[in-house]
């Protein structure tokens, strides 16, 4: 029954969708402000996110908000299990955020078009001169105030132990000098893709950690950022895993 609750609900936003983004498109183009178009989207994307959940049943436990700096964009680092990642993490996060996805999602119709007035980026991770053009215009949208999301993994990964850490999904911060916050997802991969195709209940944590300032860091870890921070995500996780966080 939850599958069906939220296949319902995603063919009625769909339909909603067609009105809301000529309507927010129409904004845009009066007023002329990309921050605005940015917010209204956000606000609806997130609301959706969490009819989501709620729908499946996925009751999100967020720690460590407060970590998150206020006044500044920030480069969210987190770890990749599935899914639901993005759905849970968008509908908590509380500044404007634009996601790095990979480049097939920017064939979605409705929602290549949410993501675009969102200023999400399309990684061609196949194509070096692509990916570079990607991260370059991520670093020109950090700079306008936009924080920006990220999963280094590269791909989903349900064990309890992190792939590596993709050092060329740092830049963001190296050339912007903005604070990365680093985030531990658990148990998102239950709503999902432990049983696919139909979505269930799951008990999700998404914790924030303390903001990494690059100017702060030794020689060494600022050289390789991208292990760095792995290894306090990892350090998270392992605390949530174990009952310490809660």
């Amino acid at each position: 029954m939850r599958t069906l609750f939220v296949l319902i609900f995603l063919i009625l936003y769909f339909i909603y969708s067609i009105p809301s983004l000529f309507i927010i498109w129409l904004i845009g183009k009066i007023t002329k402000n990309d921050r605005l178009v940015f917010r209204i989207a956000q606000a609806h994307v997130a609301w959706a996110f969490g009819v989501i959940c709620f729908l499946s049943g996925v009751k999100r436990t967020v720690v460590g908000l407060e970590n998150i700096p206020t006044g500044t964009p920030v480069l969210y680092v987190a770890n990749h299990r599935g899914f639901f990642d993005i759905i849970v993490s968008y509908s908590v996060v509380p500044n404007l955020t634009s996601f790095v996805s990979k480049k097939e999602i920017e064939k979605v119709p409705f929602i290549r078009q949410w993501m675009q007035c969102m200023k999400c980026l399309f990684l061609n991770r196949d194509n070096i001169k692509e990916g570079m053009k990607t991260i370059l215009t991520g670093i020109e949208q950090i700079k306008k105030g936009y924080s920006i999301f990220i999963m280094p993994e590269g791909t989903r990964n349900h064990t309890d132990k992190l792939l590596p850490f993709h050092e060329g999904s740092f830049k963001f911060a190296q050339k912007t000098g903005c604070p990365i916050i680093p985030v531990a997802l658990t148990n998102t991969d239950k709503a999902f893709e432990n049983h696919l195709p139909f979505v269930g209940k799951a008990n999700v944590t998404i914790m924030f950690g303390e903001p990494i300032y690059l100017d702060q860091l030794s020689k060494e870890d600022k050289k390789f950022v991208g292990s760095y921070t792995q290894k306090i995500i990892q350090e998270n996780l392992d605390k949530i895993n174990s009952g310490m966080i809660k």
